[in-house]
């Protein structure tokens, strides 16, 4: 190997791509008779986690399906303080009386008076 050459190994290369980061941007079109028909950008950032959160990228520590410290959004939360409390008064019920219906759940079907009467069409 010629004198001021250097080798360099995948991990080391991978290693200042992750510490440096690295952005690859392009877009596809596809036109037919000067109409767009489809057009896809693609953006795609490789970096370490410390250099993500440095540029302000953090959405991973958001999401329900990738983090263990999502508590879900404020609309998620409320739901379930709500079914905690509504699951509370149920059970403080005195027996023989029935709770109301929830959104979830199928209600009981209707019993049909067949006794005189008025009847809608």
């Amino acid at each position: 190997m010629p004198y001021g050459q250097s080798t360099s190994s995948l991990a080391d290369i991978l290693e200042r791509v992750l510490d440096k980061g690295i952005v690859i941007a392009g877009d596809i079109r596809i036109n037919l008779l000067d109409i767009e028909l489809l057009t896809i950008k693609l953006r795609i950032l490789v970096a370490s986690v410390d250099k993500a959160k440095e540029m302000g990228i953090d959405w991973w520590e958001h999401d329900p399906s990738l983090s263990s410290r999502h508590t879900g959004s404020p609309l998620e939360q409320e739901n379930r303080r709500l079914r905690a409390e509504l699951e509370a008064l149920r059970r403080e019920l005195p027996d023989g009386q029935q709770a109301p219906v929830t959104a979830d759940e199928e209600p009981a079907p209707r019993t049909r008076h067949t006794g005189g009467g008025s009847t809608r069409r």
